[in-house]
């Protein structure tokens, strides 16, 4: 599918006009919703074709737009929070061209992106760090004598995560001017959940408040009359104390921010004026904008979650899928665990099931479908989600924690701390381990195994198929020891048979899934099929490779490792995950501990974010596919093999391991 590009005068007649944010000005007010239009057609003409972050980005087109036309990017700085808000930013930032190339390799990022543009002025991929970031920029603005105005836009969930609330305290008590927008969708990826959702519905639906807002955002607009100081005052006392009365406990207010909204989200004009307002107010402050996520795209507008994303090739008239096979694929991973999850908890009525605002990314949708009294939403809040776990552990309750990777870094001190140090047997379900694809370094789960593995009492498997997930959960649900982490790739499984009822795993105990007379290849999780993969194409290099599926990086099984380390002089280590403090690193220092001075190649994510492109294309670009992993255990292999003397090659044993 070919999109029409945004140079076409015919199909965009206001966006192919706008090359930078300059030319947005030079519109009139009037225009600018001919404008957001155009954003909006274009924008759906690009998803339905590469797919991408969706129903969000529809939501914000006429704030966009609107916020563009009255600030000056990049001397101004908007501050995106998450990020996938920002694809009509880069549209009026000089990008529409590249949109095409959004989130492929070489491409545009998913998320707002520092190096890409000097109009990011801050990178984000992850949830609730607008505000901290924008008091950042405005504390060193106030430092350094300029004058540029700073804006923060949060939404999609994000201020139901602490870190937001922490900024807010903070910034509030500074007094620097800066601008938070509230984009409220009553949405993350899933509806938000929580006080503080309540707290907006009652704020946008109170009537009362909403017949006299009008007076309350006319005197904002008499504060910039020539009054004195005692009339400034006096309307400063009556905005508050009609806010006070009947705005539910004034709560921003209260954290030292003027309040102003809630307004209509798809109104430019009413924007505009806003924005022009609220540049000129020189004191921390917050705009309520009430939005429609997916607003203009009726599939999207009527399933929200779905659309939160697209992977690209559907019908823009009808949101069909263009890209069915006819042939059923394997199940995803994370579905395997969510069907799992049920069946254990059948049995098991300590099991809980707790996310972090993600339960249909995580598909613990299927566990709060079938027991919604032991399923716990705490909304965008990783770390409160940990230590929530940690006190149902304490109480006698098994809980899942299904976190993606790159989010459970966010609870580290809390997994330390507050499970691990009292040796608590919480689950944590970590989804989308190692490379993610498209979403890029802020999502890809590189690190997990890395941080993980000096925990002490922690259990950490990785599955190389779906029954051996279900398996892993299964073993987790009945070890009561303390805390046991299962990670697990994005998408879906390699089409293997799903075995009835589970089967118990030995915890720390590995097994072979090939026997080999060369050298031996110790993988886990997804690179065991890449690793049998390699072992094959092997064979046309006269390499005949063993590959053990390790399956727990902690306790490691240092009985396999030996009995590999005393047959084989070569041993080659294969994970996805960072090369630093993984099973490469793990296999290294046993290694040298049991004084054993075997060839070691270790293989895994190299020391450097990973960008961002399809899973194919970071598979090979990275030399971790099939072939790749082939190419250089030969040349590994072959150099240390010209370097080997004849004595050593006949000490070489080549008995079979049990």
């Amino acid at each position: 599918m070919e999109n029409t590009p945004p140079s076409n005068p015919e199909k965009y007649p206001f966006l192919s006009n706008i090359h930078s944010p300059d030319d947005l000005k030079k519109f009139k007010p009037e225009e600018l919703q001919g404008v957001a239009d155009d954003c909006r057609s274009y924008l759906i003409d690009v998803i339905s074709a590469n797919g991408g972050h969706f129903g969000s980005s529809l939501g914000v087109v006429e704030m966009t737009v609107a916020m563009h036309y009255v600030y000056r990017t990049p001397h101004d700085k908007i501050v995106w929070d998450v990020g996938h808000q920002a694809y009509i930013h880069k549209m009026l930032t000089g990008r529409k061209d590249l949109m095409h190339t959004n989130r492929k390799i070489n491409g545009l990022a998913g998320f707002p992106k520092r190096s890409e543009s000097p109009h990011d002025a801050f990178g984000a991929g992850h949830a609730s760090t607008s505000i901290s970031a924008a008091a950042g920029l405005a504390l060193a603005r106030d430092l350094s004598g300029s004058n540029e105005k700073i804006i923060a836009i949060i939404g999609d969930g994000s201020m139901t995560g602490g870190m937001a609330f922490e900024a807010m305290n903070h910034l509030g008590d500074t007094k620097s001017d800066v601008l938070v927008v509230l984009n409220d969708n009553q949405m993350a990826i899933a509806p938000s959940t929580g006080g503080l959702k309540n707290y907006l519905v009652n704020i946008s639906l109170n009537k009362t408040y909403n017949k006299v807002r009008k007076f309350i955002w006319d005197s904002i607009s008499l504060l910039h009359n020539d009054l004195g100081e005692t009339a400034k005052h006096a309307v400063h006392k009556i905005e508050d104390g009609i806010k006070a009365a009947l705005t539910p406990g004034a709560f921003f207010e209260a954290l030292g921010f003027r309040y102003f909204g809630p307004i209509d989200g798809h109104d430019t004009e009413k924007l505009v004026k806003a924005f022009r307002e609220m540049r000129e107010l020189p004191h921390p402050k917050l705009l309520h904008i009430i939005t429609t996520k997916g607003k203009g795209f009726k599939p999207a507008e009527d399933n929200q979650s779905k659309w939160h994303a697209s992977s690209g090739g559907f019908d823009i008239m009808t949101g069909e899928s263009l890209k069915s096979t006819g042939k059923t694929p394997p199940p995803k991973y994370q579905d395997v665990f969510g069907h799992a999850l049920c069946e254990i908890a059948r049995k098991d009525h300590r099991v809980v099931g707790i996310t972090a605002a993600m339960p249909g990314g995580t598909s613990l949708d299927l566990f709060q479908n079938s027991y919604p009294n032991r399923f716990f939403d705490v909304g965008i809040a990783e770390q409160h989600a940990v230590t929530f776990a940690a006190g149902m552990a304490a109480q006698g309750f098994k809980p899942f924690c299904a976190i993606y990777s790159t989010f459970l870094q966010r609870g580290y001190d809390q997994l330390i701390h507050d499970v691990a140090l009292q040796k608590l047997p919480v689950v944590f379900a970590i989804d989308r381990a190692g490379l993610v694809g498209e979403d890029g370094p802020t999502h890809h789960g590189s690190f997990d195994l890395s941080f993980l593995n000096p925990v002490p009492d922690m259990v950490i498997m990785a599955p190389k198929d779906e029954q051996e997930l279900r398996d892993m959960l299964y073993t987790a649900s009945v070890h009561e020891e303390g805390p046991v982490a299962i990670r697990y790739p994005r998408g879906t499984g390699t089409g293997t048979a799903l075995e009835k009822g589970f089967n118990t795993i030995d915890i720390g105990k590995g097994e072979i899934v090939r026997d080999g007379s060369s050298l031996a290849i110790l993988s886990i999780g997804t690179m065991v099929g890449m690793s049998l993969e390699a072992s094959q194409l092997l064979e046309q290099d006269d390499i005949d490779a063993l590959v053990a599926n390790m399956r727990f990086l902690k306790p490691l099984d240092t009985a396999l490792v030996n009995a590999v380390a005393e047959r084989y002089d070569t041993i080659v280590v294969v994970e996805e995950n960072s090369s630093i403090g993984g099973l490469g690193s793990t296999v290294n220092d046993h290694l040298r501990k049991e004084g054993l001075t075997n060839s070691v190649l270790a293989l895994g994510l190299p020391d450097r974010f990973i960008t961002h492109g399809s899973m194919k294309d970071l598979y090979r670009m990275l030399e971790l596919d099939g072939p790749g992993i082939r190419k250089r255990i030969k040349a590994f292999y072959k150099g240390i093999d010209t370097e080997t003397s004849e004595s050593s090659q006949s000490r070489m044993r080549t008995d079979r391991l049990a």
